[in-house]
């Protein structure tokens, strides 16, 4: 399964399961397993370089077991073969979103002038408010 040009995962890395599927179908839903459980263990995957696999993994959350096997169940469509396509897709996107490599945050400090603001803008805030409070007789 080509993912990009660099990336290739091998078909034997890849498991499926069907499953019954809850939502439309009818009387139908009950006999046929139409929804797909495709299982890929991300963590003892040769296709995938280090630093993808490392990404994929931290961005998989809730979908990793703790062996590092990503479960995707896909129960969108009525048929078996577009719920296999579907969960394929969203396989692909999931390591698509990881090769792409975040950029690096350089620390900045505030200028002068924008603290110089930032504590001007509090002062009127604070007379503002002051203002507000009623000073009558009691």
């Amino acid at each position: 399964m080509r993912v990009n040009p660099t990336i290739e995962i091998d078909e034997a890395e890849l498991s499926e399961s069907f499953i019954r599927a809850d939502g439309p179908g009818g009387q139908n839903v009950n006999k046929v397993s139409s929804a797909v459980q495709l299982r890929f263990n991300a963590a003892a995957s040769l296709s995938l370089p280090e630093p993808v696999r490392y990404r994929l993994m931290t961005a998989a959350g809730a979908k990793m077991t703790g062996d590092g096997v990503i479960v995707i169940t896909a129960k969108r469509f009525r048929d078996q073969s577009r719920n296999r396509e579907d969960a394929r897709a969203r396989l692909i996107a999931m390591i698509l979103e990881a090769c792409i490599e975040p950029k690096l945050r350089r620390k900045t400090r505030p200028s002068r002038a924008a603290k110089k603001k930032r504590v001007d803008d509090k002062k009127v805030r604070s007379r503002t408010k002051a203002n507000r409070t009623w000073r009558g007789k009691e």
